[in-house]
């Protein structure tokens, strides 16, 4: 099986590589302007960057924040993400950077665990590793990391539903993404154990959507069927809380159930407004993209690297989203 595996990966490596020798910068997923080349200063200019999925406004976001970091550097940033978030499919692309070589990886791993060996192999390879958004369970691939504190964000999404409910008692559900993704993972955790603290909200449990809308809506669909004192969905990212929207729309629940989304997308943003979404809590992806390319840099430079790095969160409601504009994810640089 193993075997197997490494075999299949090894192909798909090599198309890869093939892929992201031809990339410049662009957008998430898409193939970018070619004709970059590498800065003739200080030897090596080129910084991969692998976000979780392709085409995502978080990960766009991100992108365009560390092409800026990049460009102002003198270096060359390549994207290439996979079209789904997983780690079969994103294993290929930073195996396949052995045929670049880049002086650094900037990555959001898609399994906390399944893709260690894959990162290792390029840090092996004397490749500096920075991992943003997600991480590996493994601390000792990455010089640095740079995410937003989930676990606190999933508190504050608790903390944000209490003031929602107004003291209306009744069950809440939580839709993660994938068992395995260290950021959704922490941003549930920390919704669970801060629901404690608010005796009129019950845990209806925690249900994984395998980041993917429909399965999403089916589990609301399911839940507002055996929980009829359901009050509150927290949703742990985009694709869940679409999805999370969509079930509650085919129930005629919108409004009735409260909605926590993750993130500030576009569709998202759109939702908050028609009352789809009763609040979301944001996170600064731009900042993680710059940040990043500070700390890979710094490490390519033999400076001082923070090992942990924290980006902003912020709950925004449809009172206050006037005031918060800057948080709203892109879709294009």
């Amino acid at each position: 099986m193993v075997t197997t595996r490494r075999a299949l990966a090894l192909g798909a490596a090599m198309a890869a590589a093939t892929v992201l020798a031809a990339c410049g910068s662009g957008q998430v997923g898409e193939a970018p302007n070619q004709g970059g080349q590498t800065g003739a200063q200080g030897g090596n200019k080129k910084l991969a960057l692998v976000p979780g999925v392709q085409n995502e406004p978080f990960y766009i976001s991100m992108q365009c924040g560390a092409e800026e970091e990049a460009r102002g550097a003198g270096y060359e940033l390549q994207t290439n993400a996979p079209q789904q978030f997983d780690a079969t499919l994103q294993e290929p692309i930073v195996t396949g950077l052995a045929a670049t070589k880049p002086a650094a990886l900037l990555i959001a791993p898609t399994d906390d665990v399944a893709m260690t060996e894959p990162i290792k192999q390029v840090k092996n390879l004397g490749v500096v590793v920075v991992e943003v958004d997600t991480a590996l369970k493994d601390t000792s691939v990455a010089v640095s990391t740079i995410t937003s504190n989930n676990e606190q964000g999933g508190r504050l999404a608790a903390e944000t539903m209490s003031k929602l409910a107004n003291g209306k008692s009744g069950s809440v559900l939580v839709l993660d993404t994938k068992a395995g993704t260290s950021t959704t993972n922490a941003r549930a955790k920390g919704f669970e154990d801060e629901l404690k603290k608010y005796p009129n909200l019950k845990s209806a449990g925690v249900e994984f959507t395998q980041n993917e809308p429909d399965v999403a809506a089916s589990k609301v669909t399911a839940a507002l069927s055996s929980k009829p004192d359901l009050i509150g969905i927290f949703a742990t990212n985009l694709n869940s809380g679409e999805g999370a929207a969509t079930g509650l729309r085919n129930a005629g629940k919108i409004g009735a159930v409260n909605l926590i989304g993750f993130d500030a997308s576009p569709s998202e943003v759109e939702g908050l407004k028609a009352g789809e979404f009763q609040a979301l809590i944001a996170q600064d992806p731009a900042t993680i993209g710059k940040e990043g390319v500070k700390q890979a840099i710094a490490k390519l430079d033999g400076k001082d690297v923070k090992r942990n790095i924290e980006a902003p969160l912020i709950a925004i409601t449809k009172e206050n989203m006037s005031a918060n504009e800057k948080y709203f994810y892109k879709t294009k640089c």
